[in-house]
C-alpha cells in the first residue's frame, strides 16, 4: 500500500510519544537527588562552620586523674561563655587522662598562664569545664599548653553528707527520749504552767509558797489603806492652806490680809519718807548757806590780819622813831 502524499513527513509511533514522559520524569527526579544532596552537604558544611570547624584555634591539654564525665564535643566555659570544645580524651603513659581542648583563637586571650581549670561533677547535670582567670594583665596561654584540672565532685559528699544525717537523727532521738533531759525541762515547763494556773498565779510562783504569797497580798492591801489615808490628808491640807469655797479659816485668806496691810504700811512709810526727803532738801539749803557764810568769814579774817600787819608795821615805826625810846639792844664788851 503506497502513501498518497509522499511529500509529507512520516509520523511518530505511539511507542516514541510514550517515552518522552518517562525521560523527561526521570530528569526531574534527578535534579531533584541532586539538590536534596547538595542541601545536605550545604547542611554539613553550614554546621561544620557553625561549629567552628573552619576557625583557627589552639590546642589546651588538662589532665586529670580522673575524667568519668567528660565527653567528647563537650564545653569548656569562662563565665558561663563556651571558649572551647573538648576534641579528644586520650590516657597517658603515667596513668592520667589527657583533655585535647580546641580553643579558638579569637577567644584564646581570656586565657592566661596563670589561669585554673575545674572540673565539677554536680548532683544534679553533666560535668563541666571551666576556665578562671584573676589576672588578665598575665602572658597569653602558649597553643600546646599542659595545665592540670582541679576536680571537684559533689557526690563525693554524699557518703559524709549521710554519717552528719545519721548523727543528726541519733541526737534527735536522744532528745526525744522519755529520761532524756528535754523531756525533764518539758515536765518542769508543764507543772509550772499548772501553778500559774492555780490559785496562786505568778505570785505563787515568785514567792515559792502559797504563805508567803499570801503575806505579799496583806502587805499589799495594808499598803492601799496607808495610801488612802495619806490621800485624805493632803487633801485635809490642801483645805486649810487654800480653803475651800471661800472659807474664813484658810490659811492663804489670812496671808492675804496680812499682804494688804503690808502694803498699807509700805505707803505710810512712803509718805514719811517723802517728808523726810523735803527736809533734807531744806538741810541742804542750809548746809549751802553756812558754806557760803563761812567763805566770807575767810576773806573778813584775812583782810583783818593785813590790817593787823599795817598797824603792827606802824607801832615799830613808831617805836623807832620816837625820841624817849629805850635802846634794847644789849652792847657786848
Amino acid at each position: 500500500m503506497t502513501d498518497p502524499n509522499p511529500s509529507t513527513s512520516p509520523q511518530p509511533t505511539p511507542v516514541v510519544e510514550t517515552l518522552r514522559p518517562v525521560a523527561h520524569l526521570q530528569l526531574k527526579a534527578m535534579a531533584l537527588l541532586l539538590f536534596t544532596l547538595a542541601l545536605i552537604v550545604g547542611s554539613g558544611l553550614y554546621l561544620l562552620y557553625a561549629r567552628g570547624a573552619f576557625e583557627p584555634t589552639q590546642t589546651l591539654v588538662l589532665t586529670a586523674d580522673d575524667s568519668e564525665g567528660v565527653v567528647v564535643g563537650m564545653d569548656m566555659t569562662f563565665s558561663g561563655f563556651p571558649i572551647g570544645r573538648v576534641r579528644r580524651i586520650e590516657l597517658s603513659d603515667d596513668g592520667n587522662a589527657r583533655i585535647l581542648v580546641d580553643v579558638p583563637r579569637k577567644d584564646a586571650h581570656w586565657l592566661r598562664q596563670s589561669s585554673v581549670f575545674t572540673l565539677v561533677r554536680g548532683l544534679v547535670g553533666g560535668t563541666n569545664i571551666r576556665a578562671y582567670t584573676g589576672m588578665l594583665s598575665d602572658p597569653l596561654l602558649p597553643d600546646g599548653a599542659v595545665r592540670p584540672v582541679l576536680r571537684g565532685d559533689a557526690t563525693a559528699e554524699i557518703p559524709q553528707l549521710m554519717s552528719s544525717a545519721r548523727e543528726l537523727l541519733g541526737n534527735l532521738n536522744a532528745l526525744t527520749a522519755q529520761d532524756a533531759a528535754l523531756g525533764t525541762s518539758l515536765g518542769q515547763v508543764q507543772e509550772l504552767a499548772a501553778r500559774l494556773n492555780g490559785p496562786g498565779g505568778a505570785l505563787g510562783v515568785l514567792m515559792g509558797s502559797e504563805a508567803d504569797a499570801k503575806k505579799i497580798v496583806a502587805t499589799l492591801d495594808r499598803t492601799n489603806v496607808l495610801l488612802a489615808r495619806l490621800d485624805g490628808m493632803v487633801a485635809r491640807a490642801d483645805r486649810q492652806v487654800f480653803g475651800q469655797d471661800g472659807s474664813k479659816d484658810a490659811l492663804v485668806p489670812e496671808v492675804r490680809a496680812t499682804v494688804v496691810q503690808l502694803n498699807g504700811l509700805l505707803a505710810d512709810t512712803r509718805t514719811s519718807l517723802k517728808k523726810v526727803d523735803a527736809v533734807l532738801v531744806e538741810a541742804q539749803a542750809v548746809g549751802a548757806n553756812a558754806r557760803e557764810a563761812t567763805t566770807d568769814l575767810g576773806a573778813l579774817r584775812a583782810e583783818v590780819e593785813s590790817n593787823l600787819r599795817k598797824v603792827e608795821s606802824l607801832v615799830n615805826e613808831i617805836n623807832r622813831k620816837w625820841p624817849f625810846a629805850r635802846n634794847t639792844e644789849l652792847q657786848l664788851p
